[in-house]
């Protein structure tokens, strides 16, 4: 598998634009990524963009703070669906899991899976390393687990950090094989998007895709 394919082509800025957006799927249907990861409002604009080019479109729920109520982000998800999207990226409510409401969350996390996986789309759960502990890292992976998401992603990229080898080094280590995860935020290099697939990513999300690929992008490890 080419670097090109395991990476979600994203702007998430709030500054962007419709011109922005429909650059970014040119790129995407160019270079074969992933899919492109845009805003819930540019969601319908993508999907007419990338019709017929196999590039999935994605954009996030609850995002970037995720204590938006769950009622809110099914919703939001809902409106994505409806709107074109087939991946779905949901940031937790990480203020309920630093309260020890665990219950909350997977229940949240498995109703959006449901939702999900009823319009054959794709659930991933952000759950924001940098503000976690490693214990609590482990604790929202297991709950990423038990509420049948299909990857854990490690970052919004609107914290203090973004993904780095350690995160992802700890959660291939706690989480099945058949859950596969995503590293996202300050991903700038090929070296690091190389680095973080060997730590065992299997997706990485970078609004710096372009530099992260080059003309012979050569295949990954699989």
């Amino acid at each position: 598998m080419t670097l090109a394919a395991r990476i979600d082509h994203t702007l998430l800025r709030p500054d962007c634009t419709e011109t922005q957006i429909i650059r970014l799927c040119e790129e995407a249907a160019a270079h074969g990524f992933a899919s492109v990861c845009v805003p819930p409002c540019y969601v319908a604009l993508a999907t007419g963009q990338l019709a017929g080019t196999g590039v999935p479109v994605c954009t996030v729920i609850g995002f970037p703070l995720g204590y938006a109520t769950s009622a809110v982000k099914f919703k939001e998800a809902e409106v994505a669906l409806y709107d074109g999207a087939t991946e779905l990226d949901m940031v937790i409510n990480i203020s309920a899991l630093k309260s020890g409401k665990a219950d909350t969350i997977q229940a949240e996390i498995l109703d959006l899976a449901d939702l999900c996986h009823v319009h054959q789309a794709l659930l991933k759960v952000i759950i924001e390393t940098a503000l976690l502990t490693e214990e609590e890292v482990v604790l929202a992976a297991g709950l990423c687990v038990a509420g049948e998401a299909d990857f854990v992603k490690t970052s919004t990229g609107f914290a203090s950090r973004g993904a780095s080898v350690a995160d992802v080094e700890l959660l291939r280590r706690v989480l099945p094989a058949t859950m596969r995860i995503k590293a996202a935020g300050g991903i700038r290099t090929r070296e690091a998007a190389l680095a973080l697939v060997a730590a065992g990513a299997d997706r990485i999300g970078s609004s710096n895709s372009l530099a992260l690929i080059t003309s012979t992008d050569e295949p990954t490890a699989a």
